[in-house]
């Protein structure tokens, strides 16, 4: 890629898949500056659990984007050291009837046929994964690969690491076009900052840059709540779920919907979801989304009842309609590249992300097919 004055990239979002095209971006030698209008982790990175799963996720696209990205992560952990908290606790989704569980023994068939390592548990076997689960289960199937990072720790640490200049509390304001109609960088409440690729990091927010180049993006948020309690002994030792959660990530719902999620945290409180729902940027706290939570929670972990709540927080997932991210080179616009729209898998999926569109971004030949994450995929008339 020829340089100009200022930089390779701009990269538009410092979250985990910003800091992450960073990354990559600059390990494969070319000149990042990140900008965000906030602070790092700011959006919807600094409100996530930092999952990395494959558990949850169909044979396809999405699936194949996870496995590369938790290579990278199992990379990162060794090369860059312990600040991202990296921890493979694993996965256990369980189910509570006979009818989820052939559902779920028939999802993890396929997931086994794309790589993934899927081991089927029998309902005695449940108590030695899980002691203070509850009974009665009909059975589960644990996930040894599905992995956890301190979210805002990790961006932060691969910020840092990538040696890009940080520009944060700078607004972009236009995605600037020379002559020939090509990208030439981004104006911004502080100046232009120059360069002959953009990246379309920015989240739920990545609609409204998208629309700053004069491109359509229909992306749209979706509200989620996490309870936090009390600091306790370490007493779930999975990311343990209910199996109707997959139904609910892959639903277009945009009614409220929640699904028992259950975590603990080397500092001692147990996290709790997951909720969805498309109520736009609505901040306001919804009592029958935080019940509903406690509730599915104590169902999984009956010693949960006695627990104290301490906190809930909230976070806007970036959703598509198809519930794929929009990756790469964006055709309606030369140096034009995209990298959002992950929904709530942003975390777990932004090392595959960044190493992808750093490829692209390179010319070179990318590990995975982007043709199913094209940017240009949507109709005008799918956005709301």
């Amino acid at each position: 890629m020829t340089k100009r004055s200022g930089c390779d990239v701009v990269v538009v979002g410092a979250g985990m898949v910003g800091a992450a095209c960073a990354f990559y971006a600059a390990r494969a030698g070319l000149d990042v500056v990140v900008v965000d209008r906030g602070p790092v982790a700011g959006g919807t990175t600094g409100a996530g659990e930092g999952n990395l799963l494959v558990s949850d996720k169909e044979p396809g696209p999405e699936l194949e984007l996870a496995l590369l990205s938790l290579g990278l992560w199992r990379e990162l952990a060794n090369s860059l050291g312990g600040p991202s908290e990296y921890e493979a606790k694993g996965g256990l989704v369980v189910a509570a009837t006979p009818d989820s569980l052939t559902a779920l023994s028939d999802l993890a068939a396929g997931q086994r046929a794309a790589g993934v390592d899927a081991v089927s548990v029998a309902p005695d076997e449940l108590p030695a994964l899980e002691p203070y689960l509850a009974r009665g289960l009909a059975g589960g199937v644990l996930y040894p690969q599905d992995a956890q990072v301190m979210p805002a720790l990790a961006a932060a640490h691969l910020l840092r690491a990538s040696g890009a200049r940080l520009e944060t509390g700078r607004t972009v304001t236009e995605v600037l076009r020379g002559s020939h109609g090509a990208v030439r960088g981004v104006a911004t409440d502080r100046g232009d900052l120059y360069a002959p690729a953009v990246v379309n990091a920015a989240g739920t927010w990545g609609g409204e840059v998208a629309a700053l180049a004069g491109v359509h993006l229909p992306v749209l948020p979706r509200r989620g709540f996490v309870l936090v309690t009390e600091p306790l002994p370490r007493r779930v030792r999975h990311k343990v779920y209910a199996a109707d959660y997959v139904a609910d990530v892959a639903s277009d719902s945009a009614a409220l919907q929640t699904s028992p999620v259950v975590e603990g945290t080397a500092a001692g409180p147990v996290l709790i979801g997951a909720s969805r729902e498309r109520v736009g940027f609505d901040r306001a706290l919804s009592l029958p989304a935080v019940r509903a939570l406690a509730a599915g929670a104590v169902r999984l972990f009956p010693f949960l009842e006695r627990v104290r709540a301490l906190r809930a927080y909230l976070g806007f997932r970036p959703y598509l309609p198809d519930h794929l991210p929009a990756l790469g080179p964006d055709p309606r616009l030369p140096g034009l590249f995209h990298a959002c729209g992950h929904e709530g898998a942003g975390i777990g999926l932004a090392t595959g992300t960044g190493h992808l569109v750093a490829q692209a971004l390179a010319g070179a030949p990318t590990d995975l097919d982007l043709g199913p994450f094209r940017p240009d995929r949507f109709a005008e008339e799918a956005a709301e």
